[in-house]
């Protein structure tokens, strides 16, 4: 057998997570990463111990540039593959209509965490959090100090966590929501934010909204 029929074989054997089936699908994906590679578990457990910080330099018309350094060292390019390698088999033992919603997670660790979130613990559990997230929701508001990628992140986490316990915002609703969060700063100022908002939520809510039809 050449290795990659075994690679294969190995792939196909992938626990896949059924509804109602969430704790014996983590016993048994936590078997299998630890069998597969034990450094893959490791990563979805405690993250990955890379953490990029942005470097600012200064441009010579008195603006700056950020950029987020990629991993350098061999230890940090073998975590940074484990990462990778790790995320994109959470997401093969997840259900084809689930794909989207969790595809947004960038690291195996967030994305394990929200799988748990989703489909571990009981109703009950889940649906107090999806209460809690509905009215953090509905007391939404933004300072006009705030800048634009606080409100949008801020907001943006709300959203998604409530997609995850199966609660998807509308589009529509999300534009209102950003139209009466910023009350209090200057109409120019206000109008740019809101459009600013308006199209950065639509297009990171696309994903939910196909999901929902």
């Amino acid at each position: 057998m050449d290795l990659e029929t075994a690679q294969t074989n190995a792939t196909a054997k992938l626990p896949i997570l059924k509804q109602g089936e969430y704790e014996m699908w983590r016993l048994r994906i936590e078997q299998y990463f630890q069998v597969q590679d034990y450094a893959l578990w490791d990563v979805i457990e405690n993250g990955n111990s890379f953490k990029p910080t942005a470097r600012t330099t200064a441009n010579a018309d008195g603006t700056s540039t950020s950029m987020i350094p990629g991993p350098v060292t061999t230890e940090e390019k073998a975590q940074k593959k484990n990462d990778v390698k790790a995320r994109s088999m959470l997401l093969m033992a997840l259900p084809n209509e689930h794909q989207l919603t969790f595809n947004q997670y960038k690291d195996a660790k967030t994305l394990f965490d929200a799988i748990q979130t989703r489909f571990g613990g009981n109703d009950a559990t889940r649906k107090t959090q999806k209460t809690l997230l509905k009215q953090m929701y509905e007391n939404f508001n933004a300072p006009s100090t705030e800048s634009l990628d606080s409100i949008f992140n801020r907001l943006q986490k709300i959203v998604s966590q409530l997609a995850i316990l199966g609660e998807n915002i509308s589009q529509e609703d999300l534009n209102l929501k950003i139209l009466r969060s910023l009350p209090s700063i200057s109409l120019l100022t206000s109008n740019t934010k809101k459009g600013l908002l308006c199209q950065r939520l639509d297009s990171s809510n696309v994903a939910f909204a196909k999901e929902t039809r």
